[in-house]
């Protein structure tokens, strides 16, 4: 690129910058905090057995509010109070997330062990990141949520909106493509496999106060690759959705729904 090509992209930058841009955080930050926070809360055997897991939280505590402040005006943002807030809930996040790897470990025959599940299950670090996102989205947090929600996206083809609301526990078998829309509400023991979608009938701007996405209710398991769409639309409890199964209407209690297509196998005679 000639320097004249040059100037002129940078001439267009700065005006679109100074104009459009909105204060955000730094991706790097943000992924950089999340990562401290995980291995905090599941720090595996990699840490020395003197270390201040004090220090370790207050540094974490710190970080948040230096990104907090980086982009948001603490005369209009209470920082200081979410961070306590979203601190003071840790606990509890931690507890569930515990219920989540254990219900994991009970449900998967191939899963050695709870700590298998923490350190190497895909499925699991998606949840532990939704669960992070939703608290901070729950006390009004902007931006930062959507960012470790896509970090997680990223590194495990997991698709879950920090707005959704899911209950405990929560159960990711494989996972690789599974998509929760940010309207979202999932009961508790609720089974998903890979490919799974839970998405919008209408997807349009002027939707977005609506309640787009379906109601999944407690015990229920959803076979891979299955779509379910619409924000009316109830599986309701104990229920069985088959695989590559699409829905867009209810389904009552304890109903099993699959696909009619039949396999045909046929066996050669002349080998």
């Amino acid at each position: 690129m000639d320097n004249r090509h040059t100037q002129t992209l940078i001439s267009l930058l700065r005006k679109t910058h100074h104009a459009e841009w909105e204060a955000t955080p730094s991706a790097q930050d943000a992924i950089s905090w999340l990562n401290d926070l995980v291995g905090f809360l599941f720090p595996g055997n990699h840490l020395p057995k003197q270390t201040s897991y004090e220090g370790i939280l207050k540094k974490n505590q710190i970080d948040l509010e230096n990104i907090l402040l980086s982009y948001l005006d603490p005369r209009e943002v209470p920082i200081e109070d979410i961070v306590n807030a979203f601190y003071n809930s840790l606990g509890i996040i931690y507890q569930h997330l515990r219920q989540d790897a254990a219900k994991i470990h009970e449900y998967d025959p191939a899963a050695t062990s709870v700590n298998e599940v923490i350190v190497s299950y895909p499925g699991f670090y998606a949840i532990t990141v939704y669960r992070i996102a939703n608290k901070l989205t729950r006390l009004d947090v902007p931006v930062l949520p959507r960012i470790i929600s896509e970090y997680a996206h990223g590194k495990t083809g997991i698709d879950i909106h920090p707005n959704a609301s899911i209950n405990v526990p929560f159960i990711i078998d494989h996972g690789t493509g599974i998509v929760i829309g940010a309207t979202s509400i999932i009961g508790s023991n609720v089974v998903i496999y890979q490919g799974v979608t839970l998405g919008a009938l209408h997807v349009t701007k002027e939707l977005s106060d609506v309640k787009r996405h379906p109601t999944v209710e407690d015990n229920v398991i959803i076979y891979a690759r299955s779509t379910i769409l619409g924000g009316n639309t109830v599986i309701g409890q104990s229920s069985i959705i088959g695989g590559s199964v699409f829905i867009t209407k209810s389904v009552p209690p304890f109903s099993q729904v699959f696909n009619t297509h039949q396999v045909r196998i046929t066996t050669k005679t002349n080998v």
